[in-house]
């Protein structure tokens, strides 16, 4: 989905405010049994967008990594997570076999993107022999990236927190306060110390705004990639990303203050916001990948996907049971490496689809709807449930003006449930921050059970 509220892209601004986390130092024990998905593609050999192509491999055999050996694929800080949520390396943890890229490349094809998850490559083709050549291979599976060079990010050392007043959050006040999340803030759980991967659709001026001059200063921003033109700069590209972090690490005195001013963040760019292909989803896989090798905690994204371009590409509601699109399989995964994924619930309230999109869809995913300050569903969030009649959205949040950092350097309201998850994510990353020994789904749990309407969920509201 688009930055915008457009029909054909249904998640870049999602949540509704049903979460209440009063009892911020009280876990219940449940715990969501994690399922991720068959990692192997269902469409074989598959044309993403124009001159761009997924392929899927057989198998990993031959790989020169090993399980019992995951410091030469994964960081310090993401085996250190796994560790202690008691989460072992796997096969689907292991890198792409190097060989399979190398031949690939040797026939022709650029490779873009590469999902050791999913076991696939993401390639540029522009000519049928090259096709010809790589189907005759025997690794590749008849049926998104350059292998990924993950630079290890060591386990980042929490900085001071600020004392922050009524005063500094300005007109951003009620989006905290109406999950009581001033009294996290108040209490000294402002996200320090937890790493968010922000995926989404560009960060324009970033590296100029003033809501994020607190976080460059103290080196908060650990890392930016682009997924959709590798190489490029994230700092030059859309802003809603830009504008999803200014609502959870933004900080200007008596204008705004994020929901989680003391995380640290990665920047990464997964979506194309000049056209809408399938492609986007495996630069999604790819983004989640790196946020886990990485060491991310929490992952957040205000995307989603149904309509494309080539219709022939687009999601059925049915699909929408977490298990049929990648997108929404990545996202299970991503949760079964110890990550709380929070995805917006999408835009189409008010459309004839209605529904939520993928990957808000998938069972460990945090779905997030948008009501207004008054608590009030807004007429766009996105409505359940998912096609398997899970409950979805999960909670809400202020997704109805929200205030957001906007490129003239002023804050303003803003729409959507792009705008609704960051809040949530923000508050997570407190909440986990006071609660460190807890494992990514009681975090989940936690908040589900804070919920105001825990006891009577319906498909508006959730939880």
């Amino acid at each position: 989905m688009k930055p915008t509220s457009l029909p054909r892209k249904t998640g870049h601004n999602r949540l509704t405010a049903g979460l209440i986390i009063r009892n911020c130092l009280l876990f219940l024990p449940a715990l969501l049994a994690l399922c991720p998905s068959d990692t192997q593609a269902q469409h074989p050999f598959e044309q993403t967008a124009p001159d761009r192509y997924r392929i899927p491999f057989t198998d990993k055999t031959g790989t020169p990594y090993s399980v019992d050996a995951p410091g030469e694929f994964l960081s310090s800080r993401s085996i250190e997570r796994r560790q202690k949520q008691n989460i072992p390396v796997i096969a689907n943890d292991l890198p792409v076999n190097p060989a399979y890229l190398d031949s690939i490349a040797a026939a022709g094809a650029e490779i873009l993107n590469v999902s050791k998850w999913l076991n696939a490559a993401t390639v540029k083709i522009t000519d049928n022999s090259t096709l010809e050549k790589i189907v005759r291979l025997t690794f590749v599976k008849k049926g998104s990236f350059p292998a990924l060079s993950v630079k290890a990010l060591q386990s980042h050392n929490a900085t001071q927190h600020l004392q922050f007043q009524v005063s500094d959050y300005g007109p951003s006040w009620w989006q905290t306060a109406i999950h009581n999340g001033n009294y996290l803030h108040e209490s000294g759980y402002t996200g320090s110390g937890k790493v968010i991967a922000v995926i989404d659709a560009g960060f324009l001026n970033t590296d100029q705004l003033p809501a994020f001059e607190r976080l460059w200063a103290e080196g908060r921003i650990l890392a930016s990639r682009d997924f959709v033109s590798p190489g490029q700069s994230v700092f030059r590209q859309q802003s809603h990303g830009m504008s999803v972090l200014s609502i959870i690490g933004g900080y200007i005195p008596g204008d705004l203050t994020g929901t989680a001013p003391d995380a640290s963040f990665l920047l990464l760019r997964s979506e194309d916001g000049l056209s809408e292909y399938l492609v986007e989803e495996d630069n999604w896989v790819a983004a989640a990948e790196f946020a886990d090798s990485a060491g991310a905690d929490i992952i957040n994204t205000s995307l989603g996907y149904t309509v494309f371009n080539d219709t022939l590409q687009n999601h059925a509601y049915a699909d929408l049971n977490g298990d049929v699109t990648r997108i929404s399989r990545a996202a299970d995964i991503a949760a079964s490496k110890g990550m709380l994924v929070i995805i917006s619930a999408g835009n189409q309230g008010q459309t004839a689809w209605k529904h939520i999109s993928a990957p808000s869809d998938a069972d460990s995913a945090l779905a997030i709807g948008a009501v207004d300050r008054y608590g009030v569903i807004a007429g766009f969030s996105g409505r359940g449930p998912s096609s398997d009649q899970q409950i979805k959205p999960n909670i809400v949040a202020i997704g109805s003006g929200t205030y957001v950092q906007n490129l003239d350097g002023t804050v303003k309201p803003g729409n959507g449930t792009s705008y609704s998850a960051p809040v949530i994510t923000g508050l997570s990353a407190c909440l986990w921050q006071a609660n460190p020994n807890a494992t990514a789904m009681e975090i989940f749990n936690a908040i589900c059970k804070s919920a105001d309407r825990y006891t009577f969920p319906d498909f508006d509201y959730g939880f």
